[in-house]
């Protein structure tokens, strides 16, 4: 590494993780300013990410109205992105406004492997979430029969021991490192990046990210189609005592809702998490040259669908909006409030 043969002149000069060690890496330099504004802006979204989801989790905890297999996966997917929030977004946080690593190659690996744990299982909830809500709308009759509370927490079990035994297994194992040498790693003391060869820059996002990606968005487009058709012959049904472009304005209100909603979900989705991707797929065929600020930049992009999925999952639905007043009233003005209200 270049700190090796530095003196001590420049050593004095260069800001380092650690000026003590030979091999520590360059501190990255920053206005005040800007390290105020980063600080700021991170924190925001770690508080509302924790404080979104925990929302969440309790309404669904504390009413047994909404003990649901559907509403079971959001619980999950609200503990996945609590989790995301608590324990790994503070200390990437300090990681990218700071420019080290402070903590240690142990704590390190199990920072890495929390961080693909979770993300991997908050994709593969959101799919798990389509692929319940195509059940839904294209076979309600059936639906009920098949899609059980047990049934769903089988899935959710699935997903989440999937997502630990993968990322372990790749950051214990480091076949995600094999046949890199040590300057495409970066290796020196104050640094904690994971880097993807280019076999496992393919896999990777292909199985973690692309496929589900494809999947929900085949999914989200054929419940497009089919609630189109369904609010057309509801409206025709519903409204055929009103004129003509009456009954044509009501139908186009709702699709325009329902495109609305199925639109936000995806383009959330995709917006946090493509921009990611797409650079685990480039850049090591770039020879690693994506500076890494830009690779923490467009890891908080992914942190923050862990911010809005609350947002998209929760306060979207009537039943969750009633839910959540009752809750924030109960605890902020010591309102008792049973668990079985009625929250359609």
């Amino acid at each position: 590494m270049d700190t090796l043969f530095m003196n001590n002149t420049d050593v004095d000069v260069l800001l380092l993780c650690f000026p003590h060690q030979p091999d520590a890496c360059f501190k990255r330099k920053r206005f005040f300013i800007i390290r105020v504004a980063m600080y700021f802006l991170t924190l925001t979204a770690i508080l509302m990410t924790v404080f979104g989801n925990l929302l969440v989790i309790i309404t669904i905890s504390h009413f047994k109205q909404l003990h649901s297999p559907t509403n079971f996966i959001i619980l999950s997917l609200a503990y996945v992105d609590f989790m995301m929030g608590f324990l790994v977004m503070p200390f990437s946080m300090v990681r990218w406004v700071e420019g080290c690593w402070f903590l240690g190659d142990l704590f390190c690996q199990i920072h890495s492997s929390l961080d693909m744990i979770l993300s991997i299982a908050s994709i593969l909830h959101l799919c798990l979430v389509s692929v319940d809500r195509y059940m839904a709308i294209t076979d309600p009759l059936c639906y009920k029969m098949k899609v059980t509370n047990g049934n769903a927490l089988v899935c959710i079990a699935v997903v989440w021991i999937f997502s630990c035994m993968y990322s372990f297994g790749i950051v214990l194992s480091k076949i995600n490192i094999a046949g890199l040498d040590e300057q495409m790693l970066n290796m020196c003391s104050g640094n904690c990046v994971l880097t993807f060869n280019q076999e496992w820059g393919i896999i990777a996002p292909l199985l973690n990210f692309y496929i589900p990606g494809a999947i929900m968005t085949c999914l989200y487009l054929k419940i497009f189609h089919v609630a189109r058709k369904q609010v057309r012959l509801i409206s025709d049904r519903t409204v055929a005592h009103k004129s003509g472009e009456k009954k044509k304005q009501v139908s186009e209100q709702r699709e325009r809702k329902a495109a609305k909603t199925l639109g936000i979900v995806m383009g959330v989705f995709l917006l946090c998490w493509l921009p990611f991707f797409l650079a685990t797929v480039i850049d090591p065929f770039l020879n690693f040259s994506t500076p890494l600020d830009v690779f923490d930049m467009l890891d908080w992009f992914g942190y923050s669908n862990s911010m809005f999925n609350p947002l998209i999952y929760g306060f979207f639905y009537p039943c969750f909006k009633k839910a959540f007043k009752i809750i924030i009233v109960r605890h902020l003005f010591c309102f008792k409030s049973s668990n079985n209200l009625v929250l359609q």
